[in-house]
């Protein structure tokens, strides 16, 4: 990284939600191969623990999986504690766990809404905050990026939940940004459009997904994981010192229609 020497995210340590697959594990991966520290959190240890061999042994930095439930405020503490423990600080926490289901409003349960809310929304701000202190006391900064998504921005019929927790989470973002500015904490949004996901793989590969695609995103391709690394690296790192309360859509100009 010496020639880019504002991305180089060497000694930095990073934590990742939901980091072992999809869009998380394109974000862990991309930091990692600028050099930070990887820590991946989610529900399933060994699938954080598969995917922290597979990035440690590729790229030479250290990792730590660990399990989390976000939505345990408990938990999100314990969690922290134990990094800090283990890595020593925390420099860069990703918010990328998530939750996404499709029903009409007039079908949808209570639960399904909390579900939804509580993941999407309440576990950014809960896990956010309890890094956060440990990142105040510390007195170095930091950087809060939290993946939201272009249905922050565009409703979408039978997604009224994960719409609402996204646009949430957009909007609690700015506040992160205003509130910690004071601290040299930057706080931003990345807003992912349709990916080549495994969860996302047979919608985008069928015929109707395919139709989607051409019909609603200017380039006319769904996203490579591969193509969410920049803009996580930019905002994890010193090119980003003065980029706060920002959204970032990484969508193929969907957002622009």
């Amino acid at each position: 990284m010496t020639g880019l020497p504002y991305f180089d995210l060497t000694g930095r340590v990073a934590i990742v939600t939901g980091g072992a697959t999809g869009i998380g594990r394109g974000i862990a991966e991309g930091l990692a191969e600028a050099g930070a520290d990887i820590v991946i959190g989610s529900r399933r240890l060994e699938k954080c623990a598969e995917a922290c061999r597979e990035i440690g042994r590729r790229t030479g930095v250290q990792t730590l999986p660990l399990a989390v439930d976000v939505k345990n405020a408990d938990g999100a503490e314990k969690f922290v504690d134990d990094i800090v423990k283990a890595m020593g600080h925390i420099d860069i926490l990703v918010n990328n766990a998530g939750v996404i289901d499709e029903k009409p409003i007039l079908e949808m349960e209570e639960a399904d809404w909390d579900l939804m809310l509580d993941t999407n929304l309440k576990g950014v701000f809960t896990l956010s905050r309890a890094v956060v202190r440990r990142m105040v006391e510390r007195n170095k900064g930091g950087k809060i990026i939290n993946v939201a998504s272009i249905a922050g921005i565009i409703a979408w019929p039978k997604m009224a939940a994960y719409c609402a927790s996204k646009g949430g989470c957009i909007q609690l973002t700015k506040v992160m940004a205003l509130e910690w500015a004071r601290y040299d904490i930057q706080a931003n949004a990345i807003l992912p459009g349709y990916f080549l996901t495994p969860m996302s793989a047979d919608f985008v590969g069928s015929d109707e997904g395919q139709q989607a695609v051409k019909s609603h995103i200017p380039m006319r391709r769904a996203a490579r994981i591969d193509e969410i690394k920049g803009v996580a690296v930019l905002l994890a790192s010193q090119g980003s010192s003065f980029i706060t309360g920002a959204s970032f859509a990484v969508d193929g100009g969907q957002a622009c229609r």
